[in-house]
């Protein structure tokens, strides 16, 4: 409609926030820019989709995309749309839990969190099995009119559930975890902060061919990321710098729009665009 808008007010405006947090808690803001994100992904989509429209037939488009278009998409091709039309219901902000399976959040004796799932049955019967759950839970979930043996029941039992489990977990420290589910079939894996991840997750270092130790002019040497993109016929292409502000100013305004020396020249020192050392 042409209205302004920037990810956290088009957040806002699709429920996300009201789904968040701990039940009944007031709404609840997360910090990934997740529509800035995704618009960013379709319009590198749509680029290459014009493109080739393009190379077939000649012609040129015009490409629009609004903010608020990507999360209310979104919102529709995830169901949320049909659940509140069709059923008259919503979901609601339900803390650390999965909604429609098994999943939630444990404290370890040693300070550090987990978040575990198990969404199949293959997943729920080796998480079972590997806390030894398995028969105890199964009688209370039966003597309390709860079945395990499937997914919407177990969604229907997660307060139990937890309940098993959360003396398990903070009995033991993240090592302990890490060596009682080396089962690949349970989907767990720890909280951890920026930071935490640096120091203690490999796919997070050089060790990974995304990632490389890069210099950075006047910021220093940091680990810095590849495209994720990986392709069969291609090699990796290196981590490329962060271009300073204005770097390309002169060489878009010269190659595309065709500007000459003496027009660049005045505009630099009118301080219209930047010097051509990248200044200014």
């Amino acid at each position: 409609d042409g209205g302004n808008a920037v990810d956290y007010t088009v957040n806002s405006a699709v429920g996300f926030p009201d789904l968040t947090g701990e039940r009944g808690s007031a709404p609840v803001n997360h910090v990934l820019p997740a529509w800035d994100v995704a618009a960013g992904l379709m319009l590198s989509t749509a680029l290459l989709a014009a493109e080739r429209h393009w190379r077939a037939t000649g012609r040129g488009q015009h490409i629009k995309l609004a903010l608020s278009d990507v999360a209310m998409a979104t919102v529709c091709n995830l169901g949320y749309l049909a659940e509140a039309q069709i059923n008259g219901s919503e979901r609601r902000s339900d803390g650390n839990f999965l909604y429609g399976a098994y999943g939630d959040a444990f404290a370890t004796a040693d300070g550090r969190r987990v978040m575990v799932v198990a969404i199949t049955g293959r997943q729920w019967s080796a998480l079972t099995q590997a806390t030894g759950m398995a028969e105890a839970l199964e009688a209370a979930a039966t003597a309390l009119g709860y079945r395990l043996d499937h997914e919407a029941g177990r969604y229907q039992a997660r307060e139990l559930i937890s309940a098993f489990l959360r003396p398990w977990f903070m009995h033991r420290t993240l090592d302990q975890i890490a060596i009682a589910l080396v089962d690949r079939a349970i989907l767990w894996g720890p909280y951890r902060t920026v930071r935490q991840m640096l120091q203690e997750d490999p796919r997070c270092s050089e060790a990974n061919p995304m990632f490389s130790m890069v210099e950075h002019p006047g910021v220093g040497r940091f680990l810095t990321s590849a495209s994720p993109l990986r392709f069969g016929d291609a090699a990796m292409p290196p981590p490329g710098l962060a271009p300073a502000l204005g770097q390309d100013t002169q060489t878009v305004l010269r190659d595309v729009l065709g500007w000459n020396e003496a027009r660049l020249k005045d505009a630099a020192a009118q301080g219209f665009i930047p010097s051509p050392s990248g200044s200014g």
